[in-house]
């Protein structure tokens, strides 16, 4: 009989295994957290916060906006590169990378796009500019977009120095004002991260387990898709091949039992599993937590959708709306916006989930998280612009 693990279990195991089972208070280890995460998902978007801080903040809420840009542009504890989006990684996590930079540095240089971009200004040319110069944005280039223009254009210089970073010989420098710099990768990468190298099965073995590690248990799909850095067919080699991963079974919300695969130690996390916290969570859009949809509604019943670029009359509920969660379970979603310039924080909808009573306590615990969201961006007042029921 395979290990059976209960609907219960398995949402206190994932949110233990991503941070969001303590309370967010304590001395915060930024590092640590990260490297517990796997990685930090970045993302232009300002609603309330980027979601890059509102994800650290949420796991401690000690965390501050400045403090992710110090440890990538000055303490080289992190570099960026790409998951299955622009993500901040350990850097200890970086030659592990090597095959990350050779998959997405040739599909890129495939492109028919980039193609037609090194015609006008080549690699050399970026590459000596930013040797001579020092790091540089691609606002240090003015080669432009001609013909008519596309979606997610993107003028020459931008697709050259996006090639250069996918394939790794350029790194990111540091931002500024969520601006990138790039520069070039040996003034960047500590060369004890640089120069260390796996073969390609090492480098697989590594992302599955750590991959399955953070899942806490999953599915072939599901470990693939974590770091979006193998490929299906890589995945499931790796499975077969791996002589100490547990065979187990899950119950989604329904009741209904699935197959998946647990890490060696299985048995040890759910033995010493903490109770989710009752303090209530705000949840950013692109947390780790809710990005798989599919997990998400298996395992809460919760079903979710980001609807910043669907048109207004199709949109089921709002631009930017933030799931709620309190202890192990998703009690109703809000849209927020800040308005840093009126020091304020705005919310202009909220929908309670089915069955899910809204009580004066909990409408106090989510006075008391949107409080402390505003301390985040160093607003000073809570605006309600609709009803809470």
């Amino acid at each position: 009989m395979a290990l059976r693990i209960s609907n219960r279990q398995a949402r206190w195991l994932w949110l233990q295994a991503q941070g969001l089972s303590e309370t967010p208070t304590g001395p915060l280890d930024l590092p640590e957290m990260i490297r517990r995460l796997g990685y930090v998902q970045l993302d232009t978007i300002q609603n309330v916060t980027r979601a890059h801080h509102h994800i650290l903040w949420s796991r401690n809420q000690n965390y501050r906006e400045p403090m992710l840009d110090r440890l990538l542009g000055e303490d080289r504890a992190v570099f960026e590169h790409f998951t299955h989006d622009a993500s901040i990684l350990p850097i200890e996590f970086y030659p592990m990378w090597h095959r990350q930079f050779r998959r997405l540095g040739e599909k890129v240089a495939g492109y028919a796009s980039f193609q037609k971009a090194v015609r006008e200004i080549g690699a050399y040319e970026i590459k000596a500019r930013i040797a001579a110069e020092g790091p540089l944005s691609t606002q240090a280039f003015d080669t432009k977009v001609t013909g008519k223009k596309q979606m997610w254009d993107r003028p020459p210089h931008k697709r050259v120095m996006d090639q250069l970073w996918y394939a790794g010989e350029l790194a990111t420098s540091h931002r500024l004002n969520f601006t990138k710099y790039y520069d070039l990768s040996e003034r960047v990468i500590p060369p004890q991260h640089r120069e260390a190298t796996h073969d390609d099965a090492g480098q697989i073995d590594w992302l599955c387990r750590y991959a399955l590690d953070r899942l806490a248990f999953a599915s072939f799909g599901e470990i693939q898709r974590f770091w979006d850095a193998a490929d299906a067919r890589e995945t499931r080699l790796w499975a077969q091949s791996a002589t100490d991963i547990v065979a187990i079974e899950v119950e989604n919300h329904e009741g209904q039992w699935f197959k998946a695969l647990a890490p060696p130690d299985i048995e040890t996390r759910l033995t010493n599993i903490p109770a989710p916290t009752a303090r209530l969570r705000i949840v950013n859009p692109f947390d780790p937590i809710v990005r798989d949809r599919t997990r998400l509604l298996t395992l809460f019943g919760f079903h979710y959708r980001n609807e910043m670029f669907v048109p207004a009359a199709q949109r089921l509920w709002g631009y930017y709306v933030y799931p709620i969660l309190e202890r192990d379970r998703f009690v109703g979603r809000i849209e927020i916006k800040a308005d840093r310039s009126a020091g304020n924080l705005r919310v202009t909808q909220f929908w309670s989930e089915p069955a899910t009573r809204w009580s004066t306590g909990r409408q106090h615990r989510l006075a008391a998280e949107l409080t402390r969201l505003a301390r985040l961006i160093g607003v000073n007042d809570v605006l309600w612009e609709c009803d809470c029921a």
